[in-house]
């Protein structure tokens, strides 16, 4: 079975740039739709078997009307062209909110030919493929709504995790049971998996995700394992059986990408082997991240401009210069001579962060060792001219005093 396997496509990205005045489309979204777009070509160029789309069409689970148009075309496409194509809901596609439509629910409910939704935990058979072939969907799996549905409710999260855990598993394993032992199995999820590389930007809620475990996802029953969810392209089986893969996101989202090339996967699954080919997605927009600290005031614009690429390397890229500098340096960074120097630039961020230097002045009769740590918190708020009526500050006293005292109902001795 030839199965092309892309995930986390976020068609409405418009975060950067202009309009394009022929589509009215915002430039950044046509970045998008261009990758989309070779996708689609390649699956009907190469006759693949199958696409497995593993989650996350859009940015949000409310898209505007026209990137759901967009959207739908591509998929048209394959439908025309008789590909069959599984979506699987991903945590953007999936509204928070119990009986609300996710936002590929148009594909399910119009029932579009060769085209299927996979919105619930579902094993799909070789009949209800209509191919030699069976798979194992998960699609994002909701903490809240699982928590409601296991009536878990006042459980501690690590607890509730668990419970989450062993009942896939278990759905895993009974699954196996119905398995054709002749056919290969392909397992799609978009989750978390133990061990993944996150970019460096994204944004990680500690106990917010479910985390799958990496012997879950490596079991050697599967012939293939198509992830979601996780933008950095990655194998987290690397020569071995099953491949493990995420193909990351179609195109860069942030500067947490920056360094990121952008991918599809070809994969030749068969019964026991299967064959891996990572399809590069060209015309990927560039985006340029400098930072600098400045350490001197003399030819400070010199300096920054330094720091950026040669002018012909920053055309059409999307760049973020960040500058640390003491805050009396501010006058002399000369914006526009920066700017002038990106002008060909897709578009500039230049992120000023200048510096502080708050010295905390002790009594003559005082030391650092002689104060408790409640004490030198104390020092803080008064060296930087904390408002001592500010409820922020008054909770972090709150804190600093259970840290200290181990005891969360302990009164913060502060003021």
């Amino acid at each position: 079975m030839k199965i092309l396997h892309f995930a986390d496509a976020h068609i409405d990205m418009a975060n950067y740039g202009r309009h394009d005045p022929e589509t009215g489309l915002p430039l950044r979204v046509l970045d998008f739709l261009k990758s989309l777009d070779a996708i689609v070509e390649a699956a009907i160029a190469e006759k693949v078997d199958l696409v497995l789309f593993a989650g996350d069409a859009y940015k949000d689970r409310a898209p505007a009307p026209t990137f759901q148009r967009e959207w739908g075309r591509r998929i048209m496409r394959l439908s025309r062209a008789g590909v069959r194509t599984l979506l699987l809901v991903g945590n953007h596609d999936l509204s928070p909110a119990l009986g609300r439509a996710h936002a590929i629910q148009e594909f399910e409910t119009l029932e579009i030919p060769h085209v299927r939704v996979l919105a619930k935990p579902v094993f799909l058979t070789a009949a209800d493929l209509g191919l030699p072939l069976q798979v194992m969907a998960l699609p994002w799996v909701s903490r809240s709504g699982l928590v409601a549905a296991l009536d878990v409710s006042g459980t501690a999260k690590e607890a509730v995790f668990d419970q989450i855990e062993n009942r896939l598993a278990d759905l895993i394993a009974g699954w196996f049971e119905q398995v054709d032992p002749g056919l290969p199995t392909i397992l799609t999820a978009h989750a978390s998996v133990q061990g993944a590389s996150y970019g460096s930007e994204r944004t990680v809620m500690l106990g917010a995700d479910l985390v799958l475990s990496g012997s879950l996802v490596r079991d050697p029953r599967f012939d293939y394992v198509a992830l979601g969810h996780i933008h950095k392209p990655q194998n987290l089986n690397q020569d071995a059986h099953p491949p493990v893969i995420y193909p990351g996101s179609i195109e860069r989202v942030d500067f947490g990408e920056a360094g990121d090339d952008k991918f599809f996967v070809i994969a030749e699954v068969t019964k026991g082997q299967t064959r891996v080919e990572w399809r590069k997605l060209e015309g990927i927009r560039p985006f340029i991240d400098r930072r600098v600290e400045l350490e001197s005031a003399e030819g400070v614009t010199a300096a920054l401009t330094a720091a950026l690429p040669e002018s012909a390397s920053m055309d059409g890229a999307i760049i973020r210069l960040t500058v640390s500098y003491p805050r009396e340096w501010e006058t002399l960074i000369d914006e526009p001579a920066l700017r002038a120097h990106a002008a060909g630039a897709f578009e500039f961020h230049l992120i000023k962060r200048p510096q502080v230097e708050a010295r905390i002045r002790l009594p003559a009769d005082q030391t650092v060792s002689s104060l408790s740590p409640l004490e030198l918190l104390d020092q803080y708020w008064h060296a930087v001219h904390a408002d001592e009526n500010d409820e922020e500050m008054a909770a972090l006293n709150k804190l600093a005093a259970e840290i200290v005292t181990g005891d969360e109902d302990a009164p913060s001795d502060l003021p």
